[in-house]
């Protein structure tokens, strides 16, 4: 087995072996002979590929089936497969249901762009398999993109389309950011007014919050709890955790203007507060009261109801302690506690839900700020800011995600210059995240051990719908499922140049499945927003 370098496949496979020119038809004879536990993978063939190549890919075995199996490849781990392409046929064997998933992406890859395609474009031409052996695994078992539904609302069949362009990336969480000042947008059917009232906005910021500009239509959105079943339903079919983040103490206007007790009431007129039309971090934060407590709890046992996922993100990132300071509420509480002071009182809030949250079975997982006042035990951190609070958290023994805004915060512009659409941070090359490192060097062993993997964020202050979230996070999001996957060298001897070449068809890919993406050469005057102020970095962004 060789490592793959000429198959044009994203992420790159752990070994590719071509058998000579033979090739293997699909035609009106091809099956699907699924084996015990591949049922969800030939279901997603059938449609994904029934309708690009116009084939029925009946059930059934025999000498033109393309086999599912389970079990042949476990040492490879339950996301492991090897892909075998012979004159005995096609046989796709995973280590676990996952792995056979991700053998059926790849076999997509091998049919060429037009197996992206929703209906057939190639007349009665062929559709053939190059005879090939594929061995992979994945490098990293936490391989996920955030997107922030709150600043600007993803309707529901557009993230069941990302949830698509996740799995053909072999990307397998999707963290759903659904709470924030500017919008809360799950329905919870105890506390109606949190979408009533806190899904909407009367007007929304245009840019950076420094921009004079103003969008005056009203502007929101929620998902309904059967939205969200569908939408958990359809990840869990690809093999994707959903794991949902409700934000507290901090980031929670929209909450505090559906439910003003919720708020710091003596030191806030709470009843006179709007959902957030702009951006920034917020001073307005939930008081530190049992009634809090039991609101949010009461909360979280419906979005457990409706997310299996063992991780549950609890946010703890911004928060501000101006009004805890300045409220003799929180500073009774602070002393009754005996917390020492606000950051304390922070950490007072974390660890609360993290034992409420294990005593069903989850665990917490927080942005890194969670780390001040020390962190709740069995806490997991999404490192943000930098690598250090995924360090610290690490060598203490707990689980990290490395999501450092300096690499993979996908909202950050791809290249200098004005005709970049409301340019944020620093400029991020696909060059920049393809090198990026999830590991940072000289960690020890058994602190490494704790890195379950990385994400990429995607904050949409600045994307106003579904286009503009294209344009920014492809195709770097292409470059980030490589590093999450595939067993890549060091940053600085890593071959960016075979990952360009390989990207010339994986561009194809996406025009074929309607990608927005950003042209190699820049924006499209369409992509393009004159005027609209940005906050634009220069240099080097700081490795923290």
């Amino acid at each position: 087995m060789t490592p793959a370098d000429s198959m044009d496949l994203i992420p790159a496979p752990r070994a590719v072996e071509r058998h000579g020119a033979g090739r293997v038809p699909l035609d009106e004879r091809t099956t699907l002979d699924a084996g015990p536990g591949t049922e969800s993978t030939a279901r997603w063939l059938r449609t994904a590929l029934g309708a690009a190549t116009g084939l029925p890919l009946a059930d059934g075995a025999g000498p033109h089936a393309i086999r599912l199996r389970v079990g042949e490849a476990a040492a490879r781990g339950p996301e492991g497969y090897r892909l075998v392409v012979d004159d005995t046929g096609v046989l796709i064997e995973g280590g676990g249901p996952a792995g056979v998933f991700w053998g059926a992406q790849t076999l997509r890859q091998l049919l060429g762009p037009d197996a992206y395609r929703k209906a057939p474009v190639r007349g009665e031409g062929r559709w053939e398999l190059p005879y090939t052996t594929v061995e992979d695994t994945p490098r990293f078992g936490w391989r996920g993109l955030l997107l922030d539904v709150s600043r600007h609302f993803t309707p529901k069949d557009d993230v069941l389309r990302l949830l698509d362009l996740l799995a053909a990336h072999k990307l397998n969480v999707f963290h759903f950011h659904l709470t924030d000042d500017q919008g809360w947008r799950i329905e919870i059917k105890r506390h109606p007014k949190l979408t009533e009232v806190g899904a909407w906005r009367a007007r929304t910021k245009w840019g950076h919050r420094a921009s004079p500009l103003w969008t005056e239509t009203p502007y929101g959105g929620f998902y309904t709890q059967d939205d969200i079943r569908e939408i958990v339903a359809y990840a869990a079919e690809r093999h994707i955790t959903v794991v949902p983040e409700i934000d507290l103490p901090g980031h929670a206007q929209a909450a505090i203007a559906a439910h003003p007790e919720l708020g710091n009431t003596d030191v806030v007129d709470t009843a006179a507060l709007v959902v957030w039309d702009t951006w920034g971090v917020n001073p307005n934060v939930l008081a530190p009261t049992e009634a809090v407590l039991r609101f949010y709890e009461g909360v979280f046992e419906e979005v457990l109801d409706l997310f299996p996922s063992t991780f549950v993100h609890v946010g703890g990132d911004e928060c501000p302690k101006d009004q805890w300071k300045a409220s003799p509420a929180a500073q009774a509480r602070i002393e009754e506690l005996g917390v020492g002071d606000e950051d304390g009182l922070q950490s007072w809030f974390i660890r609360h839900f993290d034992r409420w949250l294990a005593a069903r079975g989850r665990r917490l997982i927080g942005w890194d700020e969670i780390l001040e006042g020390g962190l709740a035990d069995g806490a997991a951190v999404s490192s943000w800011r930098g690598y250090a609070g995924g360090i610290a958290a690490a060598e203490a023994g707990h689980d990290v995600v490395m999501c450092p805004e300096q690499h993979v915060y996908l909202d950050h512009r791809q290249a200098p210059g004005e005709d970049e659409p409301v340019p944020i941070g620093y400029v991020r090359t696909l060059e920049d995240v393809y090198r990026f490192e999830p590991v940072p060097p000289g960690l020890p062993p058994e602190a490494a051990s704790h890195i379950l993997g990385t994400q990429a964020n995607v904050w949409t202050e600045v994307m106003e719908n579904r286009s503009r979230v294209d344009y920014q996070v492809f195709p770097r999001l292409a470059a980030f499922a490589e590093v999450a996957w595939s067993a890549l060298p060091a940053p600085e001897a890593r071959d960016h140049a075979d990952f360009e070449r390989r990207m010339r068809t994986h561009y194809r890919r996406l025009d074929a499945l309607g990608v927005d993406y950003r042209p190699p050469a820049g924006p499209h005057p369409w992509q393009q927003r004159p005027g609209v102020l940005g906050r634009p970095l220069e240099g080097t962004p700081p490795n923290v």
